[in-house]
């Protein structure tokens, strides 16, 4: 096997230096590290450090990203390629196809779509938006994307202009052949949605899973990528087809290497997600309740965690999938109930299914959750389109019916919107970013968190030293104990379940 790899390695440079192959991402600009307030393993991998949650987690056993493990240098070597985009700052032109007659269209659709497209760009550093063309296309299928008459005079255009170095052209996915003949015509690199939005994804992975997920997400770019070189010719028109006399041609060795390396990546997953599962049983068996954050991508769900849990260390960032490794942070509850936060994936429509795909492991946690919150932009003009996205998605996922049906709506960033009132009680109104209506929050995630999970908060009058006291501290979790002048008993506040409160008062009757 070994000599299979060390064949079809020049193949595969030579794919490389007739640029039809997809290349991975150069390295981004350093960010800082998001440190976080509890001492518990992201599900991606990251590691958050505090006080009131080490004491538990440090003692787990779990096996940190920096500890030596044997499939340590296999899974490294999974994870290195060839840049996907340019490594240089490009200056984009932003190119709409504006499809004619296309179904439930609505006209701010097309001002929305050319917005987030920009968004996706600037959210590259160094990359800058130099012009955006909107062009109606009947045939968005066709080789040329566009008629005839419209793609020349975008030739012309594009061409024409010495500011552009890069074409951004707003669809889902562009096949091999419109690719070649788009660049070949202009003279410039040429993107889709899905090669734009998974460099975006590189630069923002900080753990090992997301970057195996991400891997994982090109194995069908590669794949198609080479079916369409297999139909071309050798250049030098000579020459064996067959490699050292195996029987097989370089696509087709090329093609078995793409399969071998899928499967490794699937198993390397597979093993954290089994850690993933692990603490998950360690959150379970503590009784620490889960709410995931949920959300269109930068609705504020950052901000909102940073405000709930008064986490200095986190740093928010208005830009497009600054938050990719899904992280945990503990936070209290008015009855000073711990419970964790976790921060997950932005939101976005139109996602490549393939990116979908690879991230749905990642999103297992929301499935595991008590209560969902969903955060929403409502200064953003297209704010009920990005959440029907976020619904779909969220159906997507087969979630619990009772989970689904007590998601908390939270309308964020509302200090932007002028005038604005709830459209009724069934929402919840905050500004993350200066604190505004975070008590009342608070307050109705602690009455959801309560029902989901089946528990009450008690007050009871009982004896010190007596046995109830012990009881409980054993089987529940005591908040408080006041105790009251010149009397041997006291004021206990605790948190119960209600089949362990019948217990308690099964044995220690009144």
């Amino acid at each position: 096997m070994a000599a299979a790899r060390a064949a079809v390695r020049p193949a595969l440079r030579l794919l490389l230096s007739r640029g039809l192959a997809p290349r991975y991402a150069p390295p981004c600009p350093p960010q800082p590290a998001r440190a976080g307030s509890v001492n518990i393993r992201s599900p991606c991998g990251g590691v958050r450090s505090g006080s009131h949650v080490r004491s538990w987690e440090s003692g787990a056993g779990v096996v940190g990203e920096d500890a030596e493990e044997p499939e340590e240098e296999e899974e490294e070597e999974l994870l290195s390629g060839e840049p996907l985009l340019p490594a240089a700052a490009q200056r984009v032109c932003v190119l709409h196809p504006d499809v004619r007659g296309r179904a439930g269209r609505k006209a701010h659709d097309t001002e929305y779509q050319v917005a987030e497209a920009a968004a996706l760009v600037r959210a590259l550093h160094g990359w800058s938006v130099v012009r955006t063309l909107v062009v109606p296309t009947g045939v968005p299928d066709s080789k040329f994307v566009f008629g005839k008459g419209n793609f020349q005079e975008l030739t012309e255009k594009i061409k024409g202009s010495v500011d552009i170095t890069c074409v951004f052209l707003n669809v889902e996915r562009m096949t091999a052949l419109t690719k070649k003949t788009l660049q070949t015509a202009w003279g410039v690199h040429v993107l889709d949605r899905f090669t734009m939005v998974l460099h975006i994804f590189r630069c923002n992975a900080r753990t090992k899973e997301a970057r195996l997920q991400l891997a994982l997400a090109e194995i069908p770019l590669l794949r198609s990528t080479l079916s369409s070189c297999s139909a071309q010719p050798d250049q030098q028109g000579r020459g064996s087809r067959y490699i050292m006399g195996s029987g097989e041609s370089s696509t087709e060795l090329c093609q078995r290497a793409l399969k071998e390396k899928e499967a490794k990546i699937r198993r390397a997953l597979e093993r954290l997600q089994d850690k993933r599962s692990v603490l998950r049983k360690q959150r379970l068996r503590r009784e620490f309740p889960i709410v995931s954050v949920v959300g269109y991508t930068n609705c504020g769900k950052t901000t909102l965690i940073k405000a709930l849990t008064g986490e200095a260390t986190m740093q928010p960032c208005d830009q497009l999938f600054t938050t990719l490794d899904v992280t945990a942070h503990a936070g209290l509850l008015p009855s000073c109930m711990p419970i964790l936060y976790m921060d997950t994936i932005g939101f976005l429509s139109q996602l490549p299914h393939s990116l979908i795909q690879s991230f749905s492991t990642t999103m297992e946690d929301v499935v595991h959750s008590d209560v969902i919150l969903h955060v929403r932009d409502m200064s953003h003009p297209n704010t009920e389109q990005q959440k029907a996205s976020v619904l779909s998605t969220l159906r997507g996922l087969q979630l619990r019916p009772a989970l689904l049906n007590s998601m908390l709506e939270v309308h964020n960033k509302v200090d932007l919107v002028p005038g604005y009132r709830p459209p009724g009680h069934h929402v919840l109104a905050v500004s993350a970013l200066l604190g505004h209506g975070l008590d009342k929050l608070k307050a109705t995630l602690e009455e959801s968190v309560l029902q989901a999970t089946g528990r009450r908060v008690l007050t009871l009058c009982l004896r010190l030293g007596g046995p109830q006291l012990c009881w409980l501290y054993k089987e529940a979790k005591v908040q408080q104990v006041q105790e009251l002048p010149n009397t041997d008993v006291a004021h206990v506040t605790v948190i119960i379940s209600q089949a362990t409160y019948g217990r308690f008062r099964k044995l220690f009757p009144e």
